[in-house]
């Protein structure tokens, strides 16, 4: 029988425990309000959850580092504003180099100094030297312009303001390739300024300008990683919800949606351990942590308003192939790696590598990044004492993948090792030979994994993809037309651990009119 309830409704009922949805019912809880969270998976986190395998290595579901966590950020004020910011802190990358960008004639770390990076490559292609010089000042000149546009961002007050926008009107429907070929910058420069692009699973030809640059620029501002991993942080947030009178309530899948005329009242359920148990939650108030374009097919399009059916019209960002490894008996800091992450490319022709793993689920020439988060902190609760996590990512095609596992599940197995020894097999030619002799744990994760684990449409990494169309003014944010149902998460705000977080802020900010960021920097 359905488990209904009336008296005790939660003035806000939760749906999926992502870092949006978590951010914003931690919040909420501290403030007093009544919180309830309903998450299919048996962990909270959504993409930041981490899992453990072999009852001794702790890994986090994605491949993952952060921004905007240093004093006066946003991050720093939401942990501040949660009485968490001395347990919850960050371990700074390498200042001198938090990322390594490497093709197989080119090296270039990226440094949080801008000068320092101008430098770094005048000294690489002397001969563009003005250009690359030209091209970084327009990066930051632009990334000044957008972090004093107010949210939601619209078309009018851009217009009316258009002489403090110049560039935000100039590049809004720019791709990051269209800016490198107004500057002219040859082809192995542009490769490893864009080398980042698994952190947005897009090419330059695809990648909206302004993602890249406030990404960008947002590693250059500092790069972290949580000094108790990412663990600590989620349970830290689940802690404030269930520790202020919260209940997360795990295992349980929204099959369907309550409504009284515009009025979204509950959810009904099904426990994902017993599919046999169905439910009823309700609420005063409902906030959708899961995707929106999936949601509103569930409801009815038809409930929706014109203008936002005409937001949720968002193509979804390409999935990932992640292998998370183990080594032992070898110390990698021997082999050149530390505070930072690894990116490599076999081409200097990002487009055409992304193409060809895309488009052709061909890896033979791979582009992809690596992270060794046992450098990153000094707490080893991750790994036994020995040992080493590396983890690898890089885009894969869920289309492709999703057919291959229904239509013959051996041949997808191999295809996924396939990419895996493609990776390896560059990982022990250019930096760590015999790297295989020294593994002693692989798990290799695919874009139905992404789908099945953290629930995402057509495995999609990162919500709407970062295509200029998608990340740009008119963009959907939390308002769904429908009276008390918002939208909380990445597509119906900006995607990674400091977006998500954001968003959950600025929904808890326009539903209580208290101030999370007040005075934060941007």
């Amino acid at each position: 029988m359905p488990n209904t309830q009336s008296n005790s409704d939660p003035d806000y009922l939760v749906l999926g425990s992502g870092l949006a949805g978590l951010s914003f019912a931690a919040l909420m809880a501290k403030a007093g309000k009544k919180v309830k969270l309903l998450e299919a998976h048996e962990f909270a986190g959504g993409y930041g959850h981490t899992f453990v395998e072999g009852e001794k290595y702790h890994f986090n579901a994605q491949l993952h580092y952060v921004w905007n966590c240093g004093e006066g950020r946003i991050v720093n004020m939401f942990l501040k504003k949660l009485g968490l910011a001395d347990s919850v802190t960050f371990e700074e990358y390498d200042a001198n180099g938090f990322d390594h960008m490497r093709l197989p004639e080119y090296a270039l770390n990226i440094p949080y100094d801008k000068d320092k990076l101008c430098d770094r490559l005048s000294e690489l292609f002397p001969e563009h030297a003005d250009s690359l010089r030209r091209f970084i000042a327009e990066v930051w000149d632009t990334v000044a312009e957008l972090d004093k546009l107010p949210e939601p961002l619209n078309i009018p007050f851009i217009l009316c303001h258009a002489l403090s926008n110049l560039r935000v009107i100039k590049y809004r429907k720019a791709t990051l390739q269209d800016v490198f070929d107004a500057y002219k910058l040859p082809l192995e420069a542009q490769a490893l300024l864009a080398l980042q692009w698994p952190d947005f699973l897009l090419p330059p030809k695809k990648l909206s300008f302004f993602a890249w640059v406030t990404l960008f620029t947002g590693y250059c501002r500092g790069a972290y990683y949580p000094t108790h991993h990412f663990e600590h942080v989620i349970d830290s947030l689940v802690k404030v919800i269930e520790d202020n009178g919260g209940e997360i309530i795990y295992q349980q899948k929204v099959s369907s949606f309550i409504l009284d005329k515009k009025r979204v009242v509950g959810v009904k359920t099904m426990d994902t351990n017993d599919r046999t148990d169905f439910r009823e939650y309700h609420g005063h108030d409902i906030i959708c942590n899961f995707d929106p374009k999936h949601t509103a097919s569930m409801i009815g399009m038809d409930k929706f308003s014109n203008s936002v059916r005409a937001k949720l019209e968002y193509d979804y960002s390409p999935s990932n192939f992640v292998a998370y490894c183990v080594v032992k008996d070898i110390d990698l800091r021997d082999f050149g790696f530390g505070r930072w992450n690894l990116f490599h490319s076999e081409q200097a022709d990002l487009n055409k590598a992304f193409d060809d793993m895309y488009d052709r689920a061909d890896y033979t020439a791979p582009s992809f990044v690596l992270t060794t988060p046992g450098f990153l902190s000094a707490d080893n609760s991750d790994c036994p004492e020995g040992e080493q996590i590396i983890q690898f990512l890089t885009v894969a095609n869920y289309a492709y993948f999703h057919d291959l596992k229904i239509s013959d599940a051996s041949a997808y197995r191999k295809k996924k090792k396939e990419i895996f020894d493609a990776i390896i097999t560059i990982i022990e030619q250019r930096y760590i030979p015999n790297f295989r002799q020294h593994l002693v744990f692989k798990m290799m994760g695919s874009p139905t994994t992404n789908e099945s684990f953290c629930g995402s449409p057509e495995g999609n990494s990162y919500g709407s993809n970062l295509t200029p169309k998608n990340f740009a003014a008119g963009r959907l944010d939390h308002r769904s037309s429908l009276d008390n149902f918002y939208f909380c998460n990445a597509s119906a705000g900006y995607p990674s651990f400091n977006g998500t977080i954001g968003t959950g802020c600025k929904l808890y900010e326009k539903l209580t009119g208290d101030s999370v960021m007040d005075g934060s920097k941007q």
